[in-house]
């Protein structure tokens, strides 16, 4: 049934508040649009690099005939189109199928004003044409259940940032940004959005200029609360808007209505709505035309800024007049009232701002927040009426020069049942959750690193490698220098790594704190090189041109049995130092070394420090890691194979390394389950495809590049098993996501949680018949059951990314994957936050509290993996 908005229905909804209908809403009679008739359809191709569809879009758009629409159509998510800027005409609207996606071109000379400064920052800004316009247009409109999606996080072509890298960076620098705006219609009459998706715009999602009717009904705006400047619907100086039945999270206002010098903004509806992150159901701060006669109904905010605002100040001044806000939920929002004249308390002018006949009924808080009340002064008071009102707690107020009718009461607990709904789930933000601003700060470099010990009750002790002499470039005087072209003397000159290292590990004991340095010449060295805890701070270094010029190699993997492994290394181990032998003496006798017996450096010693050096396990590297018919790949299989090891080793500082393999090229260990050590990574390149990146311990990545073979046809950058109560886990802070040539675009992962040790999974069904797995006090499985033990669960894995370039290789809707797949013995479904470690955990029959001893869910939710203020190639 189509639903109708008719003006009887809201005078009935107006009556106790005693504002006529005609004096707060649309004056049009609103119902649900109806998409017009195609007079084209367009398919979209195959996307490749360069793909510009703009002439045919805009081709078919100039040869439609008003009331009628181009149709875009895709049959599948795989393809879409890429345009520049495009120009509806009058009467002519877009249709956009579901799975069909509109990008935005990332070329800002397809944007360009003709300044050459769109993609810039600048001291003026608008530098950059709108992706979409509509300028004195009648009955256009954009329909359908597909997307158009700005591309705001994607690098911008022949630039390092993303548009909305692009917006924080001016934001540093008090200058503006010149990036596109999405949607921009100017002098125009009864212009529609309906159904459609709007996502990742540049900059504001629709601007509304001087425009006479425009209905927004049933649409999604999806951005991420970090994107700057992401405005949702700004009508300004319009008049005749409904904006109904909506979804809305974005990086600022939700909605702002605003009125400059073109005239008031007047007649507005905002209708059955749900706002999620954003800065709130805002007016301003343009006031200085005038805003009058809007009604807003039936509306729930959740986890908003500000809720219900008004923001001036005597920059702009302008009347804000017949305000009435209905039937509105909040939750978790900072300010849920928020009506201030001092909106910027620097503000220079004379142009005071005045609000009048604002009405709030039925307005609830379900969780505490600020309420601001704030006329400008005696003479200029907010005059308001409060009818229904509460905020849960003890609300913070400043009220001020303010004649309020009414106060606030207390929240029943009944306010608000079933009034928050979850974002429709055609989405991906559920599967890349983005950290607010305040979130990102707790992940920055300083924070990470003062954490260490045992997980929970963590010691702080601060630590800032940067600062390092190593981090500086600074030059070492060696106590050791290892030469393979010169004469080894046993004290200073040493044929190869290990036995500098065991010269300096004898050394250790007359000065154990003094840090030792081990230089390394240029070349190629095969051999292992173990450094024991009971050494004192090493410091391994090259002089080469580069870290490629020194490289300590070795050819080690899972499958290879303890035998082997002595008769190609054991050797070089004979006249070790006795903490070295030690280390060899734990691998030597094993059947099968595996996983943890391969690495090339197997590094324990606290304060352990490399520079400009190659560590490589050389495991299938003459061959490939593909799995072929033809030779040299055939029957080829694949096993773990470390280059370095980082076992339990604190403070541990890798300056412009390369770590070469294939599956666990690093491995970061903790010195014990629930206890954490740390290892900083500063402008260094690790390459591998599975895993490659694993372990338990705290490391943070600073400037690397994370490259993702693609021989295997699949990859996972990460495979981190923090413990769930360890703070942090796997941090990348201005890294860069890349591939080989053989990585499918799409097609690759950042992570998987590894679900360490377990042996059947609780959280699916197994096609095993009398299949179970149930709690139990150790990890064990005889078909058809099983038992999961608490150290596998609580391995919950943790990695956050930051300010990054993600390369294409990547899984764009889902870059994080589940450990295996559903229907396997190790599958674990990707757990974004505690909730979802939680939910899952009673959903498969374990009880987190009489199980496992916890005293209650964490609240608010913990993070386990999130993104903040990154960029897609």
């Amino acid at each position: 049934m189509t639903k109708q908005l008719s003006k009887a229905g809201i005078a009935f909804l107006l009556a106790a508040s005693g504002v006529s209908a005609a004096n707060a809403q649309d004056m049009r009679k609103v119902a649900e649009p109806v998409a017009p008739t195609s007079c084209a359809v367009l398919t979209a191709t195959d996307d490749a690099p360069g793909k510009d569809d703009t002439a045919r879009i805009q081709h078919a758009i100039d040869q439609c005939a008003p009331g009628q629409a181009v149709r875009l159509s895709a049959q599948n998510e795989k393809h879409s189109f890429v345009s520049g800027p495009l120009a509806l005409r009058n009467g002519v609207s877009l249709l956009i199928d579901a799975t069909t996606t509109l990008h935005a071109s990332t070329n800002p000379k397809l944007f360009d004003r003709g300044a050459g400064s769109c993609g810039t920052v600048d001291k003026l800004g608008k530098g950059c044409k709108p992706f979409i316009t509509a300028d004195k247009t009648k009955g256009s409109g954009i329909y359908g259940e597909g997307s158009i999606d700005g591309q705001g996080g994607h690098v911008v072509d022949g630039a390092s940032e993303s548009w909305w890298q692009l917006a924080r960076r001016a934001q540093k620098e008090d200058a503006r940004q010149n990036v596109p705006r999405l949607i921009e219609v100017t002098g125009s009459q009864d212009f529609t959005l309906h159904k459609i998706t709007l996502r990742n715009s540049p900059n504001f999602h629709v601007t509304l200029n001087n425009v006479d009717g425009f209905t927004a009904w049933g649409m999604r705006i999806d951005t991420p609360a970090t994107a700057r400047n992401t405005d949702g619907i700004d009508p300004i100086s319009s008049r005749n808007i409904t904006i109904a039945y909506s979804h809305i999270r974005t990086g600022d206002d939700n909605v702002a209505i605003k009125a400059g010098s073109n005239g008031p903004t007047e007649n507005i509806s905002i209708l059955h709505n749900h706002f999620y992150s954003g800065h709130g159901m805002s007016i301003g701060s343009e006031t200085n035309g005038g805003v009058r006669r809007v009604l807003v109904d039936d509306l729930s905010m959740d986890g908003t800024t500000s809720g219900l605002r008004i923001k001036s100040d005597v920059s702009r001044g302008g009347t804000v007049d017949q305000v009435n806000y209905r039937n509105v939920c909040l939750r978790d929002v900072k300010a849920p009232i928020d009506i201030s004249t001092h909106y910027n308390p620097r503000a220079e002018g004379t142009q005071i701002p005045v609000y009048t006949n604002i009405a709030l009924d039925g307005v609830h808080s379900v969780t505490p927040g600020r309420v601001i009340m704030q006329g400008y002064d005696e003479q200029h008071p907010l005059q308001a009426t409060l009818h229904d009102v509460g905020i849960a707690g003890k609300a913070d107020r400043k009220i001020e020069f303010a004649r309020i009718a009414g106060d606030l009461a207390a929240t029943p607990a009944t306010a608000c049942a079933d009034r928050f709904a979850p974002f429709p789930a055609a989405t991906t933000a559920a599967t890349r959750p983005q950290l607010s601003i305040e979130q990102s700060r707790q992940y920055a470099y300083g924070e990470v690193l003062k954490y260490v010990g045992a997980a929970g009750s963590e010691t702080i002790d601060p630590w800032d490698p940067l600062s390092d002499p190593l981090a500086k470039g600074a030059a070492f005087t060696p106590d050791y220098i290892v030469d393979q072209s010169a004469k080894a003397d046993g004290v200073k000159l040493f044929s190869t790594a290990q036995e500098a290292v065991s010269r300096a590990v004898a050394d250790s004991k007359a000065h154990p704190a003094r840090r030792l340095y081990l230089l390394l010449k240029p070349g190629i060295y095969q051999e292992l090189v173990y450094i024991p805890a009971s050494a004192a701070p090493i410091t391994m270094y090259g002089e080469g041109k580069d870290a490629g010029a020194t490289k300590i190699t070795a050819r080690l993997d899972a499958s290879n049995t303890g035998a082997d492994y002595a008769r190609q290394y054991g050797a070089q181990f004979a006249k070790a130092a006795p903490a070295v032998q030690a280390m060899y003496a734990t691998i030597k006798d094993r059947a099968q070394i595996g996983t943890f017996g391969t690495a090339t450096v197997w590094v324990q010693d606290n304060g352990f420090q490399a520079r400009n050096l190659t560590f490589e396990n050389a495991y299938n590297k003459d061959t490939g890691n593909a799995r072929a018919e033809a030779l040299p790949n055939v029957n080829n299989i694949h096993h773990q194979a470390l280059a370095l090891q980082v076992d339990g080793a604190d403070k541990a500082q890798f300056e412009n390394i390369r770590l070469i393999g294939f599956q666990d090229t690093l491995y970061l260990k903790a010195p014990q389950v629930a206890n954490t050590s740390r290892s900083f990574f500063n402008k260094s390149y690790i390459e591998g495809d599975v895993d490659f990146i694993f372990g338990d311990s705290t490391a943070y990545f600073h400037q690397t590049e994370i490259k993702s073979l693609g021989d295997r046809g699949q990859s996972y950058a990460a495979a981190p098993d923090t413990h769930i109560k360890t703070r942090y886990g796997f941090v990348f802070d201005h890294c860069r996501f890349t591939r080989d040539a053989s990585a499918n675009a799409n097609a690759f992962y950042l992570l998987r949680q590894w679900f360490h040790n377990s042996r059947c999974t609780p959280y699916d069904k197994v096609p095993v018949e009398g299949y179970a797995c149930t709690f139990g006090p150790a990890n064990g499985y005889q078909a058809p059951k099983g038992t999961i033990a608490r150290n596998s669960l609580e391995a919950v894995g943790k990695m956050v990314v930051m300010n990054s370039r993600i390369g294409p290789h990547i899984n764009r809707a889902s870059p994080w994957s589940d450990w295996n797949k559903k229907g396997t013995l190790a599958y674990r479904p990707a757990q974004y936050n505690s909730d979802d470690h939680w939910n899952n955990l009673i959903k498969a029959g374990i009880d987190p509290v009489k199980d496992l001893g916890y005293t209650e869910k964490p609240s608010p939710a913990e993070v386990f993996l999130g993104e903040f203020n990154n960029s897609d190639e």
